[in-house]
């Protein structure tokens, strides 16, 4: 055969049969894929989600304990029954302008006061300490006026006497008609309060700090009850309870308090065995109020008494004369919700000052 002729030659494979001829152009490569390269799968928007709902589900948890907390503390809290007078609204005094509120504070000595039996019994006791609080409408400031327990008064249906018999004659109702008919301002609600269950406040919050002495329990107990000791006598005294008053609001209201587990729930605790209220106030008007004060500090509270002439003598009895004319402005700053700018004026009563004896 003439000239060379380019032949196909086949190599077996390893089962000795023939491979398919070999080309020019070996693809000895797979094809490359197309399109756009796939993704990695991101971790991270996962994890914060997670993250983010599991400090949500704690949160809601513990807002969820703190209510039942709050709940079960303010359902331990014993309401009196009518303890408001029964009056037409035409016989009641004007309330407070707004949403100013005044609420009736009575002090009982338990150790004046039966172990057993309902919250009143009529000529078992008279009421140890009386004050009115008002908060402003606006929950910034409140005003914490004491009347002195021998105040010469007219107890309705029964005649000049001192202000504290007005309880042991007629209970709650009688005390807030009373009062009223004194100050001329509507009482929204009333709390009498148990000076012996404030040992147990006292220690649940870890004792409190008073003029530089840190007091327990029984040393807060002792110091709001002595009078015979003090120059002053009931007007000490008052002062006094004002402190200690100003005190245990101070601790309360402190981070060492409300951020530690176990004395919030001891004070939590605490609250029912020291302090009873009308029973107008639901759980939830207690939690309204409290969630209301909740930018007031101790600071903010102004503490004095009411404007007396002096004492005297009246059917033996030595007796408190309060100055009509001179708490004329103070009952109607506290009416008309003008404290705040009544307490910077010169008719204002003097406040409870940084010592007291």
């Amino acid at each position: 055969m003439g000239g060379d002729e380019s032949v196909t030659t086949a190599t077996p494979d390893a089962a000795g049969d023939e491979a398919a001829p070999e080309t020019d152009i070996e693809k000895d490569t797979e094809a490359e894929p197309t399109g756009p390269p796939p993704r990695r799968r991101r971790l991270w928007p996962r994890v914060l989600l997670g993250s983010v709902a599991g400090v949500l589900a704690l949160l809601l948890a513990g807002a969820g304990y703190a209510y039942w907390r709050t709940d079960q503390a303010l359902d331990s809290i014993d309401r009196i029954p009518d303890a408001l007078p029964s009056l037409p609204e035409e016989d009641q005094p004007p309330g407070a302008a707004g949403d100013a509120e005044v609420y009736l504070l009575v002090g009982l000595d338990a150790e004046e006061t039966p172990e057993e039996g309902p919250a009143w019994q009529a000529g078992a006791a008279r009421s140890d300490t009386m004050m009115l609080l008002q908060l402003s409408g606006d929950r910034q400031t409140a005003s914490v006026v004491s009347l002195p327990r021998d105040t010469w008064v007219d107890i309705p249906g029964h005649g000049d006497a001192k202000l504290n018999a007005a309880y042991s004659w007629g209970g709650p109702p009688l005390m807030v008609e009373t009062v009223q008919n004194l100050t001329g301002i509507r009482v929204d609600h009333l709390a009498v309060v148990d000076w012996t269950g404030f040992k147990e406040l006292t220690n649940a919050v870890g004792g409190v700090d008073v003029d530089g002495q840190h007091m327990n329990g029984e040393d807060a107990l002792t110091y709001v009850r002595e009078r015979k000791s003090l120059p002053g006598g009931d007007f000490d005294r008052t002062r006094r309870q004002q402190n200690f008053l100003r005190a245990l609001m101070t601790q309360t209201l402190s981070a060492d308090t409300l951020t530690d587990p176990g004395r919030l729930g001891g004070l939590l605790d605490a609250v029912g065995d020291v302090v009873s209220v009308d029973d107008q106030l639901s759980n939830g008007d207690l939690r309204g109020l409290l969630w209301g004060l909740r930018d007031i500090r101790a600071s903010d509270v102004h503490f004095m008494n009411a404007p007396v002439t002096g004492t005297d003598m009246i059917d033996g009895q030595s007796v408190v004369l309060l100055d009509h004319e001179a708490a004329q402005p103070l009952w109607r700053a506290m009416r008309d919700d003008e404290m705040a700018t009544f307490l910077t004026g010169d008719q204002a009563p003097a406040e409870l000052g940084d010592t007291v004896r």
